[in-house]
């Protein structure tokens, strides 16, 4: 139980703190999840709300890393501009529902 209490404690002051950053990461895991969801149907529309959210995520990291500089990792831009090219490259793989 002190697990439990620990980690839920370090979540919600992770939140209350940093929230640009659990946004980031919560926008990051959904795009994951969506894109393990595509994989496994090959139905059209988690590709595309994975990638939405990623572009939405890659946009907050570039967003508070441009103006937070000292405050934000290096990393974060590296993830951010991984994470545009990833959507552009799910956005590329629905050029055949496009017909």
């Amino acid at each position: 139980m002190r697990t439990v209490q620990f980690w839920w404690r370090t979540l919600f002051f992770s939140v209350l703190y940093n929230p640009a950053w659990f946004i980031d990461l919560l926008l990051t895991v959904l795009a994951m999840i969506l894109l393990g969801r595509w994989e496994v149907t090959k139905e059209w529309p988690y590709l595309v709300l994975s990638c939405s959210y990623a572009i939405g995520a890659a946009m907050s990291m570039w967003v508070q890393a441009t103006v937070t500089p000292l405050h934000a990792p290096p990393m974060m831009k590296v993830l951010a501009l991984l994470l545009l090219i990833y959507s552009f490259c799910g956005f590329a793989e629905l050029t055949p529902y496009l017909k």
